[in-house]
């Protein structure tokens, strides 16, 4: 347990960070599945559009910290390819 007054407040906003990383990477996931969605019924206007309002929320994403840029780009570039292929 956290004993010195710099720890306690270490502790407190490792809390705080991790609430707010959660529900940063939960509003991604939503991101990320509404364009799985689109993808799967097979609608390319609809897949394509979802893939453009992920793509800034997943780089937001890479830049806070909560994933590797290169993580963020491969899983764009690769929801893009998908999206490309429905035609």
């Amino acid at each position: 347990m956290a004993n010195s007054p710099q720890a306690k407040k270490r502790a407190r906003q490792a809390e705080r960070r991790t609430a707010v990383n959660k529900a940063r990477k939960s509003r991604i996931r939503t991101f990320l599945r509404k364009v799985e969605e689109a993808i799967a019924s097979g609608d390319k206007s609809a897949a394509a559009d979802a893939l453009k309002a992920a793509q800034p929320e997943i780089m937001r994403g890479a830049s806070k910290g909560l994933f590797h840029k290169n993580t963020a780009s491969r899983k764009i570039s690769r929801l893009a390819a998908r999206v490309k292929a429905l035609g």
